[in-house]
């Protein structure tokens, strides 16, 4: 990813978002490009990487100098004054990627990982939501805020369900797909590695690709070829290639 084709209002945008700064109908448009948009998403996760693991003073003092260089009113900009914003703009950029390239080995490793997961994870798009038997209703109708995004009230719904049937190897695989979207992958790895278990699941190449996800994300790299040596599906042995190069 060239970070130095980022425009500065796409810049700004994502440090919103990193900081948690966004606004609330902003930050849906910019949640739904994430899960649409994989390299947007893949920008996203360098810049996430290069702020927290790369925060050296030099590109601390770069970051100061660029946020004072934009008034607060952009209106009286003239011709050349935008000439020297544009030019700070990409100062920092080539600051920015001259760390990335001098980054330490923690840096260079962590952000492979992050670039592999990010590439290579998107949400299981889950069941056809018909809804048309009543007994089935509460799965379907969290399968619904599932493939909204709305993970939470997703697993809420499912795991009321899963009490009744702990044992259910459905039940258990979405769950676990979803906690992995919502960035808990704690509990995820516990419900993708009980139904990876079951040869005759018919989600069990699902199971063993997200559940290799779930153990790069955690750095659990021998874990995650492993599960992935386990699953037969083209994005698994993709994924197990570039984590064996």
């Amino acid at each position: 990813m060239d970070l130095q084709h980022t425009s500065q209002e796409e810049f700004e945008y994502i440090e919103k978002y990193l900081n948690g700064i966004l606004e609330a109908s902003d930050l849906k448009t910019f949640e739904q490009r994430l899960q649409n948009n994989a390299e947007f998403k893949l920008k996203v996760e360098e810049y996430k990487t290069l702020f927290t693991g790369i925060e050296t003073q030099a590109l601390k003092e770069q970051l100061n100098v660029f946020h004072k260089d934009i008034p607060n009113n952009t209106s009286h900009l003239t011709t050349e004054n935008t000439k020297v914003h544009t030019l700070n703009w990409k100062r920092l950029l080539v600051a920015a990627v001259l760390i990335i390239a001098a980054g330490s080995f923690w840096f260079l490793n962590g952000n492979s990982n992050e670039r592999l997961y990010a590439k290579y994870f998107t949400p299981d798009p889950g069941l056809p939501t018909t809804m048309s038997n009543t007994d089935d209703y509460e799965f379907y109708e969290a399968m619904v805020f599932y493939k909204q995004g709305n993970y939470k009230d997703a697993i809420s719904k499912w795991e009321i369900l899963q009490k009744a049937k702990p044992d259910n190897d459905t039940l258990n695989y979405f769950i676990g797909v979803a906690y992995l979207a919502d960035k808990n992958e704690d509990s995820a790895i516990s419900l993708l590695e009980k139904v990876s278990k079951n040869a005759e699941f018919v989600f069990v190449n699902d199971a063993y690709f997200y559940l290799g996800l779930a153990y790069l994300k955690t750095e659990k790299i021998e874990k995650a070829k492993a599960s992935l040596q386990n699953s037969t599906s083209e994005n698994s042995n993709a994924l197990l290639s570039e984590l064996n190069d």
